[in-house]
């Protein structure tokens, strides 16, 4: 990621921060949308608290944009917890497009191409870290088996 998009990024996420479970609803709403299925994985799970878990984790990433090595271990945990709910790596390209959406829709015009394309950068590159770690959980626990 270039300097620039670290900026793009907390610029625009500052617009998004003041109405952050506005935001986080918005996200897991169409997240359902896009794929009912991802429902069951949030069958007994508390969605206000879910809410405030992807905000924070999203502010903690927005601040750490200039130092993300720093977050790979966290994120690598994050990506074996997740596969441990069920996450699947197809997941992975719903979650960036339902957040893709819901930042438009929050951030209207001011979500310009460039602004879409860093967000799109950043989400990349944690999904990424997110899918290895939990692929090599799986080889990992099929090795010793």
């Amino acid at each position: 990621m270039t300097p620039h998009q670290e900026n793009l990024i907390k610029e625009s996420f500052g617009m998004v921060a003041p109405i952050a479970d506005q935001a986080a609803t918005i996200f897991y709403a169409r997240l359902f949308e896009l794929d009912p299925s991802l429902e069951r994985l949030f069958a007994h799970t508390d969605m206000a608290a879910q809410r405030k878990n992807l905000m924070q984790t999203l502010t903690v990433v927005v601040k750490s944009l200039d130092k993300l090595e720093q977050l790979v271990p966290a994120v690598q945990a994050l990506g074996r917890r997740h596969a441990g709910y069920g996450v699947r790596e197809a997941h992975y390209a719903t979650v960036g497009e339902a957040l893709l959406w819901t930042l438009e829709q929050g951030l209207g015009a001011t979500f310009t191409p460039p602004v879409r394309a860093a967000w799109a950068e950043a989400y990349g590159i944690l999904a990424s870290v997110m899918i290895a770690a939990a692929a090599t959980d799986v080889v990992d626990e099929e090795t010793a088996a």
